[in-house]
This record gives C-alpha cells, structure tokens and sequence, in this order.
C-alpha cells in the first residue's frame, strides 16, 4: 500500500511539475531570440523533388494521399518544397521505387515495405504480420514501442529514411475462382499476395505472386493467377474484380492492418534544415492519418454496393482453415527469424508489444465489440 501512495503522489508531482513548467515557457521569450534578429534567419532555398509511387498515377487513397502530401509540404513550407509526384509505370516501374529513392534518382517514395523483401527479408515486419497487430497497434508500436527507430535503423543501410504514411485497416481475404472450404484447397493455388502472408501461402501449398496493383485485373482475367487480395471493398469494386472472380472471402488474416510508407532519400533528408525534417514528418503523420480514415470511410458504403448491386456473395474461411494458416504463419515466423538477424531483432520488438497490447484490448475493445 505504502509503495502505491509513493507511486501515486510522484505521478502527481511529475503533472503538476510539467503544467509548471509549460506555463513557464509559455510566459517567457526564448533565449535564442536575439535583437538582432539572427535566430529569425532562415534559409529560402528551394527544392524540386520526384516522388515516385507504387500505386497507379491518382489512383484512389493512395494516390490521392501522395498528391494531398506533396500539397500539404508546399503549402507548409510557402513553396520551398514543391513535389512532382509520379504514378507507377510514369517515371519508373512501380516496384522500382526503392532502389530509385536508394540510389537518388527520385527524393522520396511511396508504398510498403513488404515489396522490399527481395532486398532484406526484415522490411516485411513494417507492414503488417498475419494474425497480428491492427491499424492503432501498429501506429503505437510504431510511433511510442520502439518500431520507426528499428525502421529507420534498417532502411539506413539503403541510404532511405523512412515514415509510416497511411494504414489499410484490416482487409479481405481476397477474391477466388474456385472455393475454399478446407486447407487442401490451398495446393496448386496461384494467388497475388505479397509479404509475410504469401509465405504462409506458399506453406498451404500455394504460390505467392507478386505483382503490382495496375496488373492484377489482367493477371486475373488470363488465368495467370487464380486469386487475388487487394486491399478492401472500395478499391476491389472499383478494380471490378467482381465480374471475373466468383468467391470474396474473408477476413483478411494475412493483413490485419497494414502500414503503408513514405520513404526519402538519407543525404537528401539529412542535410536539410530541423524545420523542414519536421514539415515532412508532420505530413507524413496527417498522410497516415487520411489514408486509414478514407478507407474506412468507403469500405462500407462499398461493400453494400457489391452485396446489393453486383450479388456478390460473401464468404468466411472456417476456424478449421484459419486455425491450420496460423499454425503455417508461427512456422514462418520462426524460419525466417532463425535464418535472418535483422528480422529476429525486428520482429522480436513487434512480438512484445503485440503480447502487451493484446492484454490491454482484451479488457478494453473486445468486450465492447462483443456486446454489438
């Protein structure tokens, strides 16, 4: 009991302390600030950056939110920073994005971190992990739990430096030409699935092809691939994938709540001034939090479009089939966490703090979803 009082009365001291000492500064001018009016000089040197994109040029949410980044960064900075953002396929392959912000042929880029796995298998664990956190866990682990200093520790060694800029929320299990009522019906599937979920893929007997998001009507339509997951009911009508594929199946195991990125170049970034780091970050924070916000804005209303319009008809994989693709998924896991340093300490930190916050939600938003 005496230790709780201890603990209580110096929380209280520590609150109290802070409101102090913010109305302190409040009430007083910085020391810096001189009467001269050297600490008001600023630097007005102007910067006409590319970004290129893994997403089709204007392509809904994402490529709206590039565009919405690159105004939000010109009009913080009066101009200073005005950005060109290129679609994929308009200045280089959408899966090229990396190594052109990498070798400086582009200042910035935009996509997810699970395309990059061919360059380090690591990446993966910055975009989601089947079975694992959702769209406000991700952000807590990465903005307060230690994840972005990993982050950005890893894409050092590719001269990248990396912020989280939009989530998808949790999305379907994908579109199918054929159904699946058990595991087996995995085996011979070809399915466009990137990351750590086509792994597990791969482990049920499928085949994980990556492809980027311009392509994947077509691969479908030609039988290159079987099935495919995109992200949600917005873009999955709007993609028409409904008029090729028969079976929409949820829920979407493989992401549950996947961070998408902006990435610069390091030398770029790096040398310009803290006023300005701190301009692109803040619009990175405002890019992450649109992007989630519209998605789930639109996944609804068009989710009922295709129930009601298109008759498609909604189907859920068996706690059987769900149970035997987390097994796969703690195989994975711990084959490339063996194999790979990187992804162990990576994956290390998400593990913790999945465990930690799946205490707090079992006590806080679950019991509330399950009283809807």
């Amino acid at each position: 009991m005496k230790e709780k009082s201890i603990n209580r009365k110096s929380f209280i001291k520590k609150t109290t302390l802070g409101a102090l000492v913010g109305t302190s500064l409040l009430s007083c001018k910085p020391k810096s600030e001189k009467s001269d009016g050297s600490a008001a000089i600023i630097s007005q040197k102007k910067y006409k950056w590319k970004m290129v994109t893994t997403w089709p040029p204007n392509f809904p949410v994402l490529g709206e939110a590039c565009n919405y980044f690159a105004q939000w960064v010109e009009e913080m900075t009066g101009g200073q920073i005005s950005i060109k953002v290129y679609g994929g396929g308009e200045l280089i392959p959408a899966l090229e994005c990396f190594d052109a912000v990498s070798g400086g042929a582009a200042e910035i880029g935009s996509g997810a971190s699970y395309y990059w796995a061919g360059r380090s298998p690591a990446t993966q664990f910055f975009t989601t992990v089947p079975f694992g956190m959702n769209a406000q866990q991700m952000n807590s682990w990465l903005y307060c739990g230690g994840g972005q200093e990993l982050w950005k520790d890893l894409y050092a060694n590719y001269n990248l430096v990396p912020f989280p800029a939009g989530n998808t929320g949790v999305q379907m299990a994908g579109w199918f030409n054929r159904e699946i009522n058990n595991i087996e019906d995995f085996k011979g599937l070809k399915m466009r699935m990137p990351g750590l979920g086509g792994k597990v893929l791969e482990r049920a007997g499928g085949s994980a092809v990556l492809s980027a998001g311009s392509e994947i009507y077509t691969n479908l339509e030609r039988g290159v691939i079987d099935a495919t997951e995109w992200i949600g009911p917005y873009h999955d009508y709007n993609m028409g994938f409904h008029k090729i594929a028969k079976y929409y199946y949820a829920p979407g195991w493989h992401e549950t709540g996947s961070t998408l990125e902006v990435f610069f170049n390091k030398p770029v970034f790096d040398n310009l001034e803290p006023r300005l780091k701190t301009i692109l970050e803040t619009a990175a924070y405002r890019m992450n939090a649109w992007t989630l916000a519209e998605f789930e804005a639109k996944n609804n209303e068009y989710l009922q479009r295709l129930i009601t319009e298109e008759n498609v008809e909604l189907r859920q994989f068996s706690k059987d089939i769900l149970s035997k693709l987390k097994e796969y998924t703690s195989e994975m896991l711990a084959d490339i966490t063996a194999k790979d340093e990187d992804s162990a300490k990576i994956f290390k930190s998400y593990d913790a703090f999945r465990k930690n916050i799946k205490q707090w939600s079992s006590h806080s938003e679950k019991p509330y979803h399950n009283l809807l």
